[in-house]
Protein backbone atom coordinates (compact mmCIF):
# COMPACT_ATOMS: atom_id res chain seq x y z
CA UNK A 1 0.00 0.00 0.00
CA UNK A 2 1.71 3.50 -0.84
CA UNK A 3 1.63 6.36 1.22
CA UNK A 4 -1.53 7.92 -0.72
CA UNK A 5 -3.70 4.78 -0.41
CA UNK A 6 -3.05 4.79 3.00
CA UNK A 7 -3.71 9.04 3.48
CA UNK A 8 -7.03 7.95 1.73
CA UNK A 9 -7.70 5.02 4.58
CA UNK A 10 -7.14 6.79 7.79
CA UNK A 11 -9.23 9.66 6.34
CA UNK A 12 -11.87 7.33 5.13
CA UNK A 13 -11.67 5.36 8.76
CA UNK A 14 -13.13 8.86 10.50
CA UNK A 15 -15.65 10.22 8.32
CA UNK A 16 -17.24 12.69 11.02
CA UNK A 17 -14.67 14.24 12.01
CA UNK A 18 -12.75 14.06 8.34
CA UNK A 19 -16.33 16.19 6.98
CA UNK A 20 -16.45 18.59 9.78
CA UNK A 21 -12.50 19.71 9.16
CA UNK A 22 -13.40 19.49 5.16
CA UNK A 23 -16.24 22.08 5.93
CA UNK A 24 -15.07 24.35 8.56
CA UNK A 25 -12.07 24.97 5.96
CA UNK A 26 -14.14 25.41 2.55
CA UNK A 27 -16.97 27.50 4.21
CA UNK A 28 -13.76 30.26 5.24
CA UNK A 29 -12.31 29.71 1.76
CA UNK A 30 -15.49 30.11 -0.06
CA UNK A 31 -16.01 33.53 1.92
CA UNK A 32 -12.71 35.19 1.53
CA UNK A 33 -12.93 34.03 -1.77
CA UNK A 34 -16.03 35.58 -2.70
CA UNK A 35 -15.34 38.90 -1.25
CA UNK A 36 -11.95 39.06 -3.18
CA UNK A 37 -13.54 38.63 -6.19
CA UNK A 38 -15.68 40.82 -6.04
CA UNK A 39 -14.20 43.54 -4.65
CA UNK A 40 -12.12 43.25 -8.20
CA UNK A 41 -14.57 42.84 -10.39
CA UNK A 42 -16.44 45.64 -8.60
CA UNK A 43 -12.94 47.96 -8.84
CA UNK A 44 -12.57 46.61 -12.64
CA UNK A 45 -16.21 48.15 -13.35
CA UNK A 46 -15.39 51.10 -11.91
CA UNK A 47 -12.51 51.91 -13.25
CA UNK A 48 -12.89 50.82 -16.78
CA UNK A 49 -16.25 52.61 -17.12
CA UNK A 50 -14.36 55.66 -15.50
CA UNK A 51 -12.62 55.92 -19.18
CA UNK A 52 -10.68 58.72 -18.41
CA UNK A 53 -13.15 61.53 -16.94
CA UNK A 54 -12.59 63.90 -14.72
CA UNK A 55 -15.83 65.88 -13.86
CA UNK A 56 -19.37 65.34 -14.22
CA UNK A 57 -21.46 68.33 -14.41
CA UNK A 58 -25.17 67.94 -13.63
CA UNK A 59 -28.00 69.18 -11.46
CA UNK A 60 -27.53 70.07 -8.11
CA UNK A 61 -28.34 67.00 -5.54
CA UNK A 62 -26.25 64.39 -4.66
CA UNK A 63 -22.50 63.81 -5.78
CA UNK A 64 -22.68 60.45 -5.51
CA UNK A 65 -25.98 59.64 -7.53
CA UNK A 66 -24.84 62.39 -10.20
CA UNK A 67 -21.02 59.72 -11.17
CA UNK A 68 -23.85 56.55 -10.80
CA UNK A 69 -26.31 57.73 -13.26
CA UNK A 70 -24.10 60.26 -15.76
CA UNK A 71 -20.87 57.38 -15.93
CA UNK A 72 -22.30 53.60 -14.84
CA UNK A 73 -26.17 54.63 -15.25
CA UNK A 74 -26.94 52.58 -12.88
CA UNK A 75 -28.96 55.53 -10.49
CA UNK A 76 -31.60 58.30 -12.10
CA UNK A 77 -30.32 62.08 -12.67
CA UNK A 78 -30.47 64.54 -10.32
CA UNK A 79 -32.56 66.46 -13.15
CA UNK A 80 -31.62 68.24 -16.28
CA UNK A 81 -29.40 71.42 -16.70
CA UNK A 82 -29.39 74.17 -19.43
CA UNK A 83 -28.03 73.23 -22.68
CA UNK A 84 -26.68 76.90 -23.46
CA UNK A 85 -25.23 77.06 -20.10
CA UNK A 86 -23.59 73.61 -20.59
CA UNK A 87 -22.04 74.93 -23.51
CA UNK A 88 -20.93 78.39 -22.49
CA UNK A 89 -19.18 76.29 -19.60
CA UNK A 90 -17.36 73.61 -22.06
CA UNK A 91 -15.74 77.34 -24.03
CA UNK A 92 -13.61 76.95 -20.67
CA UNK A 93 -9.87 77.48 -21.71
CA UNK A 94 -9.17 74.72 -18.50
CA UNK A 95 -11.32 71.94 -20.40
CA UNK A 96 -10.48 69.81 -23.08
CA UNK A 97 -13.14 67.74 -23.82
CA UNK A 98 -16.76 68.11 -22.47
CA UNK A 99 -19.72 65.41 -23.75
CA UNK A 100 -23.07 65.89 -23.52
CA UNK A 101 -25.59 63.39 -22.57
CA UNK A 102 -29.45 63.24 -22.67
CA UNK A 103 -31.26 60.46 -20.59
CA UNK A 104 -34.82 60.10 -20.75
CA UNK A 105 -35.81 57.14 -22.34
CA UNK A 106 -35.02 53.25 -22.52
CA UNK A 107 -35.76 50.31 -24.26
CA UNK A 108 -36.21 46.68 -22.97
CA UNK A 109 -34.81 48.83 -19.62
CA UNK A 110 -31.42 49.69 -22.14
CA UNK A 111 -30.97 53.73 -21.84
CA UNK A 112 -31.21 55.46 -24.86
CA UNK A 113 -28.50 58.38 -24.73
CA UNK A 114 -28.50 61.68 -26.59
CA UNK A 115 -25.19 62.55 -27.22
CA UNK A 116 -22.01 63.00 -29.74
CA UNK A 117 -19.90 60.67 -31.36
CA UNK A 118 -16.81 61.40 -29.18
CA UNK A 119 -18.80 59.37 -26.49
CA UNK A 120 -18.02 56.03 -27.67
CA UNK A 121 -14.14 56.77 -27.82
CA UNK A 122 -13.72 57.47 -24.54
CA UNK A 123 -14.27 53.39 -24.01
CA UNK A 124 -12.49 52.74 -27.35
CA UNK A 125 -15.82 51.79 -29.22
CA UNK A 126 -15.79 49.67 -32.79
CA UNK A 127 -18.48 49.27 -34.67
CA UNK A 128 -19.10 45.54 -34.97
CA UNK A 129 -21.42 46.20 -38.25
CA UNK A 130 -22.94 49.22 -39.61
CA UNK A 131 -22.52 52.73 -39.01
CA UNK A 132 -22.89 55.33 -36.29
CA UNK A 133 -26.02 57.47 -36.17
CA UNK A 134 -25.79 60.01 -38.77
CA UNK A 135 -29.53 61.79 -38.69
CA UNK A 136 -32.61 62.07 -35.95
CA UNK A 137 -33.56 59.10 -34.48
CA UNK A 138 -30.73 56.80 -36.15
CA UNK A 139 -28.89 54.91 -33.44
CA UNK A 140 -25.88 52.79 -32.67
CA UNK A 141 -26.27 49.82 -30.05
CA UNK A 142 -23.88 48.34 -27.95
CA UNK A 143 -23.18 44.43 -28.24
CA UNK A 144 -25.49 43.02 -25.51
CA UNK A 145 -28.19 45.26 -26.37
CA UNK A 146 -28.08 43.57 -29.85
CA UNK A 147 -27.73 40.14 -28.18
CA UNK A 148 -30.60 40.66 -25.38
CA UNK A 149 -33.34 42.18 -27.72
CA UNK A 150 -32.23 40.79 -30.75
CA UNK A 151 -32.33 44.36 -32.48
CA UNK A 152 -29.96 44.58 -35.72
CA UNK A 153 -29.21 47.04 -38.66
CA UNK A 154 -32.52 48.19 -39.98
CA UNK A 155 -34.15 47.37 -37.13
CA UNK A 156 -36.86 50.00 -35.79
CA UNK A 157 -38.04 50.37 -32.14
CA UNK A 158 -40.09 52.77 -29.82
CA UNK A 159 -38.46 53.87 -27.05
CA UNK A 160 -39.83 54.26 -23.46
CA UNK A 161 -40.07 57.15 -21.71
CA UNK A 162 -38.60 57.01 -18.48
CA UNK A 163 -35.54 55.22 -17.48
CA UNK A 164 -37.51 52.11 -15.61
CA UNK A 165 -38.38 49.24 -18.43
CA UNK A 166 -41.69 49.13 -16.67
CA UNK A 167 -42.68 52.55 -17.91
CA UNK A 168 -46.05 52.26 -19.74
CA UNK A 169 -45.50 55.12 -22.02
CA UNK A 170 -43.91 54.28 -25.22
CA UNK A 171 -43.69 56.59 -28.44
CA UNK A 172 -44.31 54.87 -30.85
CA UNK A 173 -45.07 58.19 -33.14
CA UNK A 174 -41.27 58.30 -32.88
CA UNK A 175 -39.46 55.01 -33.71
CA UNK A 176 -35.68 54.99 -33.75
CA UNK A 177 -34.20 53.05 -36.64
CA UNK A 178 -30.76 50.58 -35.81
CA UNK A 179 -27.93 52.15 -38.12
CA UNK A 180 -24.90 50.16 -36.38
CA UNK A 181 -23.78 47.85 -33.61
CA UNK A 182 -20.64 48.36 -31.16
CA UNK A 183 -17.99 45.29 -31.03
CA UNK A 184 -18.09 43.95 -27.04
CA UNK A 185 -15.73 46.44 -25.12
CA UNK A 186 -16.54 45.08 -21.55
CA UNK A 187 -17.52 48.75 -20.49
CA UNK A 188 -21.13 50.88 -19.91
CA UNK A 189 -21.27 51.09 -23.78
CA UNK A 190 -21.92 47.50 -24.51
CA UNK A 191 -25.45 48.15 -22.18
CA UNK A 192 -26.52 51.68 -24.37
CA UNK A 193 -27.88 52.88 -27.09
CA UNK A 194 -26.74 56.27 -28.55
CA UNK A 195 -28.33 58.78 -30.71
CA UNK A 196 -27.45 62.56 -31.44
CA UNK A 197 -29.02 64.85 -28.60
CA UNK A 198 -31.69 66.57 -30.82
CA UNK A 199 -33.29 62.86 -31.19
CA UNK A 200 -34.17 62.84 -27.25
CA UNK A 201 -35.26 66.78 -27.26
CA UNK A 202 -37.59 66.04 -30.67
CA UNK A 203 -39.02 63.22 -28.99
CA UNK A 204 -39.97 64.76 -26.14
CA UNK A 205 -41.21 68.12 -28.07
CA UNK A 206 -43.86 65.75 -29.29
CA UNK A 207 -44.29 63.92 -26.01
CA UNK A 208 -45.08 67.47 -24.28
CA UNK A 209 -47.40 68.82 -27.21
CA UNK A 210 -49.36 65.32 -26.29
CA UNK A 211 -49.38 65.70 -22.87
CA UNK A 212 -51.39 69.21 -22.43
CA UNK A 213 -54.38 67.45 -21.98
CA UNK A 214 -55.67 66.78 -18.59
CA UNK A 215 -53.38 64.58 -16.99
CA UNK A 216 -50.59 66.47 -18.07
CA UNK A 217 -49.36 67.56 -14.15
CA UNK A 218 -49.71 63.97 -13.23
CA UNK A 219 -47.62 62.83 -16.10
CA UNK A 220 -44.63 65.60 -15.25
CA UNK A 221 -44.89 64.41 -11.60
CA UNK A 222 -44.17 60.59 -12.68
CA UNK A 223 -41.01 61.98 -15.23
CA UNK A 224 -39.61 63.99 -11.86
CA UNK A 225 -39.87 61.26 -9.42
CA UNK A 226 -38.26 58.87 -12.09
CA UNK A 227 -35.17 61.12 -12.32
CA UNK A 228 -34.58 60.91 -16.02
CA UNK A 229 -36.69 63.75 -17.21
CA UNK A 230 -36.01 65.27 -20.29
CA UNK A 231 -38.99 67.51 -21.57
CA UNK A 232 -37.75 70.20 -23.59
CA UNK A 233 -39.30 72.60 -26.03
CA UNK A 234 -37.95 74.24 -29.37
CA UNK A 235 -35.60 77.51 -28.76
CA UNK A 236 -38.75 79.67 -29.32
CA UNK A 237 -40.56 77.71 -26.49
CA UNK A 238 -40.47 78.60 -22.78
CA UNK A 239 -38.37 76.65 -21.16
CA UNK A 240 -35.01 76.14 -22.88
CA UNK A 241 -33.32 73.00 -24.10
CA UNK A 242 -31.56 70.84 -21.44
CA UNK A 243 -29.26 68.32 -21.32
CA UNK A 244 -28.92 65.55 -18.29
CA UNK A 245 -25.00 66.05 -17.55
CA UNK A 246 -21.89 66.75 -19.04
CA UNK A 247 -18.11 64.64 -19.35
CA UNK A 248 -15.71 66.88 -19.12
CA UNK A 249 -12.11 65.96 -19.08
CA UNK A 250 -9.41 68.71 -17.96
CA UNK A 251 -6.83 69.86 -20.43
CA UNK A 252 -4.09 70.27 -17.82
CA UNK A 253 -4.00 69.78 -14.02
CA UNK A 254 -5.03 73.19 -13.24
CA UNK A 255 -8.93 72.39 -14.01
CA UNK A 256 -8.66 69.83 -11.12
CA UNK A 257 -8.22 72.60 -8.62
CA UNK A 258 -10.45 75.65 -10.29
CA UNK A 259 -13.20 74.16 -12.18
CA UNK A 260 -15.44 71.94 -9.30
CA UNK A 261 -14.92 75.47 -6.95
CA UNK A 262 -15.83 77.83 -10.60
CA UNK A 263 -18.86 75.54 -11.44
CA UNK A 264 -20.63 74.78 -7.51
CA UNK A 265 -20.31 78.31 -6.79
CA UNK A 266 -20.98 80.45 -9.91
CA UNK A 267 -23.53 78.41 -11.59
CA UNK A 268 -26.92 76.74 -11.15
CA UNK A 269 -24.58 73.08 -11.83
CA UNK A 270 -23.25 70.83 -9.92
CA UNK A 271 -19.62 69.31 -10.27
CA UNK A 272 -18.51 65.93 -9.14
CA UNK A 273 -15.23 64.45 -9.43
CA UNK A 274 -15.74 60.83 -10.04
CA UNK A 275 -12.45 59.87 -8.43
CA UNK A 276 -13.57 62.00 -4.95
CA UNK A 277 -17.08 59.82 -4.96
CA UNK A 278 -15.34 56.46 -5.95
CA UNK A 279 -13.22 56.79 -2.78
CA UNK A 280 -16.13 57.55 -0.46
CA UNK A 281 -17.96 54.45 -1.74
CA UNK A 282 -15.01 52.55 -1.29
CA UNK A 283 -14.43 53.41 2.53
CA UNK A 284 -18.28 52.79 2.96
CA UNK A 285 -18.12 49.44 1.17
CA UNK A 286 -14.59 48.80 3.11
CA UNK A 287 -15.73 48.53 6.20
CA UNK A 288 -18.13 45.56 5.21
CA UNK A 289 -14.87 43.99 2.99
CA UNK A 290 -12.75 43.91 5.88
CA UNK A 291 -15.19 42.56 8.60
CA UNK A 292 -16.01 39.40 6.04
CA UNK A 293 -12.45 38.79 5.37
CA UNK A 294 -11.80 38.89 9.41
CA UNK A 295 -14.87 36.55 9.53
CA UNK A 296 -13.42 34.18 6.62
CA UNK A 297 -10.13 34.53 8.55
CA UNK A 298 -11.25 32.98 11.73
CA UNK A 299 -13.01 30.31 10.24
CA UNK A 300 -10.02 29.56 8.65
CA UNK A 301 -7.70 29.30 12.10
CA UNK A 302 -10.85 27.53 13.77
CA UNK A 303 -10.42 24.87 11.07
CA UNK A 304 -6.81 25.07 11.25
CA UNK A 305 -7.28 24.59 14.92
CA UNK A 306 -10.07 21.78 14.43
CA UNK A 307 -7.36 19.77 12.04
CA UNK A 308 -4.57 20.10 14.22
CA UNK A 309 -6.57 18.46 17.55
CA UNK A 310 -8.44 15.99 15.33
CA UNK A 311 -5.08 14.19 14.07
CA UNK A 312 -3.47 14.79 17.51
CA UNK A 313 -6.38 12.68 18.63
CA UNK A 314 -5.78 9.93 16.14
CA UNK A 315 -2.54 9.23 16.93
CA UNK A 316 -3.13 7.59 20.27
CA UNK A 317 -5.90 5.23 18.42
CA UNK A 318 -3.37 4.62 15.55
CA UNK A 319 -0.34 4.10 17.40
CA UNK A 320 0.07 0.43 16.74
CA UNK A 321 -0.93 0.81 13.72
CA UNK A 322 2.08 3.27 13.25
CA UNK A 323 4.11 1.04 15.44
CA UNK A 324 3.78 -1.84 12.59
CA UNK A 325 5.06 0.53 10.06
CA UNK A 326 8.03 1.15 11.16
CA UNK A 327 8.50 -2.88 12.01
CA UNK A 328 8.03 -3.69 8.77
CA UNK A 329 10.59 -1.32 7.28
CA UNK A 330 9.10 2.19 7.06
CA UNK A 331 11.26 4.90 8.35
CA UNK A 332 10.38 7.66 11.06
CA UNK A 333 10.32 10.22 7.88
CA UNK A 334 7.39 8.06 6.36
CA UNK A 335 5.69 8.28 9.12
CA UNK A 336 6.17 12.02 9.47
CA UNK A 337 4.79 12.16 5.52
CA UNK A 338 1.52 10.06 6.04
CA UNK A 339 0.80 12.94 9.15
CA UNK A 340 1.43 15.49 6.85
CA UNK A 341 -0.22 14.47 3.64
CA UNK A 342 -3.12 14.04 5.75
CA UNK A 343 -3.59 17.92 6.71
CA UNK A 344 -2.55 19.02 3.72
CA UNK A 345 -5.12 16.73 2.10
CA UNK A 346 -7.80 17.97 4.65
CA UNK A 347 -6.96 21.83 3.37
CA UNK A 348 -6.91 20.89 -1.21
CA UNK A 349 -10.26 19.30 -0.75
CA UNK A 350 -11.69 22.14 1.56
CA UNK A 351 -10.07 24.69 -1.03
CA UNK A 352 -11.42 22.80 -3.68
CA UNK A 353 -14.64 22.70 -2.83
CA UNK A 354 -14.71 26.48 -1.47
CA UNK A 355 -13.21 26.98 -4.89
CA UNK A 356 -16.29 25.92 -6.57
CA UNK A 357 -18.87 26.89 -4.43
CA UNK A 358 -17.44 30.90 -4.15
CA UNK A 359 -17.55 30.60 -8.19
CA UNK A 360 -21.43 29.39 -8.43
CA UNK A 361 -22.02 32.25 -6.12
CA UNK A 362 -20.22 34.19 -7.82
CA UNK A 363 -22.50 33.10 -11.42
CA UNK A 364 -25.63 33.69 -9.65
CA UNK A 365 -24.46 37.33 -8.36
CA UNK A 366 -23.61 38.10 -11.90
CA UNK A 367 -26.62 37.04 -13.17
CA UNK A 368 -28.44 39.35 -10.50
CA UNK A 369 -26.84 42.29 -11.63
CA UNK A 370 -26.50 41.79 -15.25
CA UNK A 371 -30.36 40.76 -15.38
CA UNK A 372 -30.96 44.41 -12.86
CA UNK A 373 -28.26 46.56 -13.99
CA UNK A 374 -26.91 45.19 -17.34
CA UNK A 375 -23.46 44.52 -15.67
CA UNK A 376 -21.76 41.15 -15.76
CA UNK A 377 -18.98 40.63 -13.01
CA UNK A 378 -16.15 39.19 -15.44
CA UNK A 379 -13.67 38.01 -12.62
CA UNK A 380 -13.46 34.12 -12.24
CA UNK A 381 -9.73 33.31 -11.74
CA UNK A 382 -7.82 36.03 -10.11
CA UNK A 383 -4.22 36.20 -8.63
CA UNK A 384 -5.68 35.90 -4.84
CA UNK A 385 -6.51 32.23 -5.40
CA UNK A 386 -2.99 31.58 -6.12
CA UNK A 387 -2.49 33.01 -3.28
CA UNK A 388 -4.93 31.68 -1.09
CA UNK A 389 -3.89 27.81 -2.17
CA UNK A 390 -0.63 29.08 -1.24
CA UNK A 391 -1.73 30.00 2.41
CA UNK A 392 -3.91 26.87 2.21
CA UNK A 393 -1.11 24.67 1.98
CA UNK A 394 1.17 25.89 4.32
CA UNK A 395 -1.72 26.21 6.62
CA UNK A 396 -2.50 22.65 6.59
CA UNK A 397 1.46 21.53 6.69
CA UNK A 398 1.34 23.78 10.00
CA UNK A 399 -1.79 22.01 11.60
CA UNK A 400 0.09 18.64 11.06
CA UNK A 401 3.79 19.51 11.91
CA UNK A 402 3.43 18.84 15.55
CA UNK A 403 1.12 15.67 15.19
CA UNK A 404 3.58 14.18 12.44
CA UNK A 405 6.91 15.47 14.78
CA UNK A 406 5.32 12.92 17.42
CA UNK A 407 4.08 10.45 15.04
CA UNK A 408 7.82 10.45 14.00
CA UNK A 409 9.20 9.98 17.01
CA UNK A 410 7.74 7.43 18.92
CA UNK A 411 9.07 4.70 20.96
CA UNK A 412 8.16 1.46 18.51
CA UNK A 413 8.90 -1.02 21.71
CA UNK A 414 6.96 0.60 24.17
CA UNK A 415 3.96 0.24 21.63
CA UNK A 416 4.55 -2.99 21.04
CA UNK A 417 5.08 -4.04 24.36
CA UNK A 418 1.87 -2.74 25.39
Amino acid sequence: MNIIQFNYKQIKSRPLSSVLNIILFATGITIISLVFLLKESFENQIYKNAGGIDLVVGAKGSPLQLILSGIYHVDYPTGNIDYNEAIELSKNPLIKQAIPLALGDNFKGFRIVGTNKAYPDIYKGQLKTGSLWQKDFDVTIGSKVASKTGLAIGRQFAGVHGLSAESDHVHESTPYTVTGIFKETGTVLDQLILTNVESVWKIHEHHHDHSKSGDHHNCDHEHNKEGGHTHEHDEQADNPKEITSLLIQYQNPMGTITLPRLINKSTNMQAASPVQEINRLYSLLGIGIEALTYISGFIIFISALSIFISLLNSLKDREYELALIRVMGGSRFRLFGCIVLEGVSFVILGYIIGFVISRLAMLSLSSYTDNNFNYSLLEWVTLTDLSLLSVSLVIGLIAAFIPALKAMNANISKILGQ
